[in-house]
């Protein structure tokens, strides 16, 4: 495979993995707002949105070096 051709697979495979990390910790703020309940609906979405990229952020660098490091062992 050419260099170009991994990188791309690398990404492609991180996403998918990055991105529901992301997506359930903002899900798990959001359904953690409504239980405790008393916060306003901009409240809840924006913390939720907050919590997403956040997450986001920390898990996208964590995962794709892990997912690079993988493919390069194979």
């Amino acid at each position: 495979m050419e260099p170009e051709q991994i990188e791309k697979e690398v990404a492609r495979r991180s996403a998918l993995i990055y991105l529901p990390i992301s997506l359930g910790a903002a899900l798990l703020f959001f359904l953690a707002a409504n239980l405790l309940g008393g916060y306003l609906p901009v409240a809840k979405i924006g913390g939720m949105v907050w919590v997403g990229l956040l997450s986001l952020l920390v898990s996208m660098p964590i995962v794709t070096s892990r997912v690079k490091h993988q493919a390069k062992g194979k």
